[in-house]
């Protein structure tokens, strides 16, 4: 494959996992410093890079924000396919709420000669391949989720040692202020987030982006009944 083709072909996909892993590292470069700040100033040792990176602090920290962003789209997408918000083009248009009919879904015995097989297939394989945006985003909104609380539970702990304080299991620090306070932070400017878009979409543009409606396209009308 020619590699320029292949850049431009998956430019915006490897835009945003660059950008990705130059954020992730600035973050763990930025936190081991405060990290280490922190231990000077309460006179113990300090801690190396690689203890950091796989340290309860810095992987709660992560997990924290993914779970988040993982949610916000699973319930993007599954709401979508329900519920209408007229004149934005993040939504079907009023009228087309709900699953399709096969024809309209290009699967069975509608798929093209180049669908996915699973697209040509029936019954439970078909069922996954239909669904397999919502499994894999809220899997890994569950992994992510599971790995921000057993982290969450060992940094709590190791602030109760240093305060005196009896340990706490995962169970009681899934139903603590302080996980679901960390948890809501995290939420709510995800739903906002998203819920702006959606509406800001109606009456705004910009020209030439995937996400927007053409400049002169009514407000009413949905980028799908515009093109």
């Amino acid at each position: 494959m020619n590699p320029s083709r292949f850049v431009r072909d998956n430019a915006l996909s490897l835009f945003f996992f660059t950008l990705f892993v130059l954020a992730l590292a600035g973050q763990s470069v930025a936190g081991f410093l405060r990290t280490n700040e922190d231990l000077v100033q309460h006179g113990m040792p300090e801690q190396g890079y690689l203890s950091f990176l796989f340290s309860s602090d810095f992987v709660v920290d992560v997990a924290e924000n993914w779970q988040s962003e993982f949610l916000q789209f699973l319930l993007f997408i599954a709401a979508t396919v329900w519920l209408v918000q007229r004149g934005s083009p993040e939504s079907k248009k009023p009228g087309d709420e709900g699953v399709g009919t096969d024809e309209d879904q290009k699967v069975g015995p509608y798929a093209p000669p180049d669908a996915a097989a699973w697209a040509r297939a029936s019954g439970w394989r078909r069922v996954v391949y239909e669904n397999s945006l919502v499994i894999v985003m809220g899997a890994i909104f569950v992994l992510s989720w599971l790995m921000q609380s057993l982290s969450g539970t060992v940094v709590m702990n190791q602030e109760n040692a240093e305060h005196g304080e009896a340990p706490m299991s995962w169970a009681e620090y899934i139903v603590s202020p302080e996980f679901w306070d960390r948890t809501l932070q995290n939420w709510q400017s995800e739903f906002l987030a998203v819920g702006t878009m959606v509406a800001f979409s109606i009456f705004l543009r910009q020209r030439s982006s995937a996400e927007a409606k053409p400049v002169g396209a009514p407000h009413t009308e949905s980028a799908e009944a515009s093109q």
